[in-house]
């Protein structure tokens, strides 16, 4: 990721810990380090949709109440880019139309 990347990441990172409880013992600057060292060689893209589908509660694995540990996050964000890139070959599989003139 780029600076304004990760800078972007980081505020994704938050808005998804404040849809969670956190425990008070919780050091935010060491969580939020953790959380991006494990999605740094992800797309952005990617990472914001995995954060988009557990705020939603669209993930079946984990408990829903609380927020993804950085491994379950880094399984979604890989579902997403897998997602993404079936849909990405698909749409290059398609035939444009032509255009009768």
């Amino acid at each position: 990721m780029t600076a304004a990347e990760l800078q972007q990441a980081t505020k994704a990172l938050a808005a998804m810990f404040s849809c969670f409880p956190q425990s008070a013992l919780t050091d935010v600057e060491m969580q939020m380090r953790g959380y991006l060292s494990a999605v740094r060689d992800a797309e952005l893209a990617d990472l914001q949709a995995a954060i988009q589908r557990f705020v939603r509660g669209e993930v079946k694995s984990g408990n829903a109440q609380f927020c993804p540990s950085s491994a379950q996050l880094c399984i979604e964000v890989r579902e997403r880019r897998t997602m993404r890139e079936l849909m990405a070959r698909r749409g290059a599989q398609v035939p444009a139309k032509q255009v009768a003139g």
